[in-house]
């Protein structure tokens, strides 16, 4: 009989540590899903040029469009709506938060080194560009874990 006992309780821990398991996975899956949706909206907001500038041969970035094009990218690559609320489907279930968008424009020396202690961040850029720090939050399977959040980074170059 205790034999019989301990057989289903190491079967109980095995599928406990099973599903810690694949709940493990699927975070790692979201962050990189989430890391590769910032990336690409860094990298849409950089190549929003300003085209009177560019009349006068200085690059550089618009603003406005930058920064509807980040949110565009985010909203389409991460299933969210226009409040960055994910919509049914995501693989989301907390809002994203847009922590850093930072327009680095003509009006620095380039190479510029960009630093964010805060977010422990730097990188340098030849021209001008954009920076992008989002928290995504993933929500665990079981109750019983607390949430794994991530301050996810990104960063492009203006490309002409």
């Amino acid at each position: 009989m205790a034999k019989l006992v301990l057989s289903v309780l190491m079967i109980v821990i095995w599928w406990m540590l099973h599903a810690l398991q694949m709940d493990e996975e699927l975070a790692m899956g979201t962050v990189h899903e989430a890391k590769r949706a910032v990336d690409r909206a860094a990298h849409a907001a950089a190549q929003q040029i300003d085209r009177e500038k560019l009349e006068m041969g200085v690059l550089s970035v618009h603003p406005e469009m930058a920064e509807n094009a980040a949110a565009q990218y985010l909203r389409g690559n991460l299933a969210l709506d226009a409040g960055l609320k994910p919509v049914s489907g995501s693989f989301l279930r907390d809002p994203v938060e847009v922590r850093v968008f930072e327009i680095l424009n003509e009006n620095l020396e380039y190479p510029y080194t960009y630093r964010n202690s805060q977010y422990q961040y730097e990188i340098t850029l030849d021209r001008p560009g954009v920076v992008l720090i989002v928290h995504v939050k993933y929500p665990r399977l079981f109750g019983v874990l607390a949430p794994v959040e991530w301050n996810l980074k990104g960063s492009a170059e203006l490309v002409y």
